[in-house]
């Protein structure tokens, strides 16, 4: 009996450290992927301050549309893969408005004649973002529900940051300037929507 309760105790302490574990690790990851992303665009501003790295209108609309297409990749995958009512608003909240955005910020360069230039940044941007949805495509449920979130709270942040800072004082063309300062707004609220639901994660 004795040598039962201890292996019965053993097999609750090793299942124990294990989910400890899988938290630590999705932790990391997440963290990982998010200061990642925080520096990433961090470099955007570091980027326009040498004189020979000036973003153009060209640069800045083609971050534009790959961070709106990253947020809505990240959207869909979030719809398929989460049951959480309030994580599935979120994500079709960034699926709708993020579509808006760039469908707008396209037919804005298309009536400018501004084709959309890829700089480093956004090569980068759009591997670390296959780099994260390969990620989430390997968790379900809570731990998911938390990865995807703490991840677009990072990546808002960031955002937020890069238009403030750089892409609205680096626009040349008034109207580009104009739609930047108007989606700012927008990008504000998907920030605090998004850390409403990490409060409760």
């Amino acid at each position: 009996m004795s040598i039962l309760l201890i292996q019965k105790n053993n097999n609750k302490n090793s299942n124990a450290f294990g989910s400890k574990f899988n938290q630590f690790t999705l932790k990391m990851r997440s963290l990982t992927f998010s200061v990642f992303t925080m520096v990433v665009l961090s470099s955007c501003a570091n980027a326009g301050n040498s004189g020979d790295s000036q973003l153009t209108d060209a640069n800045i609309a083609a971050i534009v549309v790959g961070a709106n297409n990253i947020d809505i990749s990240a959207g869909k995958i979030a719809l398929a893969r989460s049951s959480n009512p309030e994580v599935r608003k979120f994500a079709q909240t960034m699926i709708t408005d993020h579509t808006a955005v760039l469908n707008s910020a396209v037919a804005l360069v298309t009536r400018l004649g501004v084709t959309p230039v890829n700089n480093e940044l956004v090569a980068v941007l759009s591997k670390q973002s296959s780099e994260h949805e390969a990620v989430l495509k390997t968790l379900s449920g809570a731990e998911f529900d938390k990865a995807y979130i703490d991840h677009e709270v990072a990546y808002h942040k960031a955002v937020i940051g890069v238009i403030e800072n750089q892409l609205i004082p680096g626009a040349s063309n008034k109207e580009l300037k104009d739609t930047l300062i108007s989606v700012l707004p927008a990008f504000i609220a998907h920030l605090k929507h998004c850390e409403m639901i990490q409060s409760n994660l």
